[in-house]
């Protein structure tokens, strides 16, 4: 009779697992089930957190984590599994039901909070946090600039970034100040590249933007980010640090008027 009530328990997952497709993140459940088994990846995203997992602290005890654009919540659960609270957001309610769903499957609920947000609202709210998880998200946005600016002021101790990129890893060294005939060097490989796409890549119409890895890293210092490592393929580990002071205080203007905080922050109240 245990046999039989476990066989129809699981054939009861597994028509929820179905309800709630398709899948992208292969989720393995604790009964044993696995969401998306037949990935065209793979084992995705196990296999590229096994890549990453080791360059991230093990135990993240009273961190709070941000994960931007988090799918059906698999980053979301590894972290708090490590000891985070972690705010998981995404723009697709399709992705956050199956995130919700599975965070009851794991016991985790309490510790993950999934909200409907695009990455431009955070600049709506005074939250930081310790660890941000922006993985393969950059590259859907118009605004890839503005969304890193907006990603610095949330973050107050490591950011790990992927990101799609254009086929090349040479970096050139790149003069601070260089005349305007001069020009012909951004030609030079290892400039740093973002290639726009206009019309679609793998089927996908918000795959905008491949950059090349030097201009990977060239965003992120001059969005505020030191580069500690290359942790995996198209995968960066961060940490926050101090701008340009020369052009710091146009970038927060700008990203102010950007993002409608201007009145706000000239009230005196930032963003914490």
């Amino acid at each position: 009779m245990a046999a039989l009530a476990t066989d129809a328990g699981m054939r009861s997952l597994h028509e929820q697992i179905a309800e709630l497709g398709p899948w992208f993140h292969n989720l393995h459940l604790p009964q044993g089930v696995q969401t998306c088994p037949d990935h065209p990846l793979g084992d995705f995203p196990a296999f590229k957190w096994r890549e990453i997992a080791p360059h991230v602290p093990a135990d993240l005890g009273g961190w709070r984590v941000l994960d931007i654009g988090c799918n059906a919540g698999f980053y979301s659960f590894e972290l708090a599994g490590r000891g985070a609270r972690v705010t998981g957001i995404d723009m697709d309610p399709h992705y956050l039901r199956q995130a919700r769903w599975a965070a009851e499957q794991f016991g985790c609920a309490d510790r993950i909070e999934f909200r409907q947000m695009q990455i431009y609202d955070l600049m709506r709210e005074d939250t930081r946090y310790d660890l941000v998880w922006f993985m393969g998200v950059l590259y859907h946005l118009r605004h890839p600039l503005l969304a890193l600016d907006i990603v610095r002021r949330k973050t107050t101790r490591m950011l790990i970034l992927q990101t799609l990129t254009m086929p090349g890893e040479e970096v050139a060294p790149v003069a601070r100040e260089f005349p305007l005939d001069q020009r012909d060097a951004m030609l030079e490989p290892g400039w740093p590249k973002m290639a726009f796409i206009e019309h679609r890549l793998a089927g996908d119409p918000t795959n905008w933007w491949a950059p090349n890895h030097a201009c990977v890293e060239a965003m992120l210092r001059a969005s505020g980010f030191k580069v500690r490592a290359r942790i995996a393929h198209e995968c960066y580990r961060c940490e926050p640090t101090t701008g340009d002071p020369e052009i710091s205080e146009m970038i927060e203007t700008e990203l102010c008027a950007a993002t409608g905080r201007g009145l706000r922050d000239k009230s005196g109240r930032g963003d914490g």
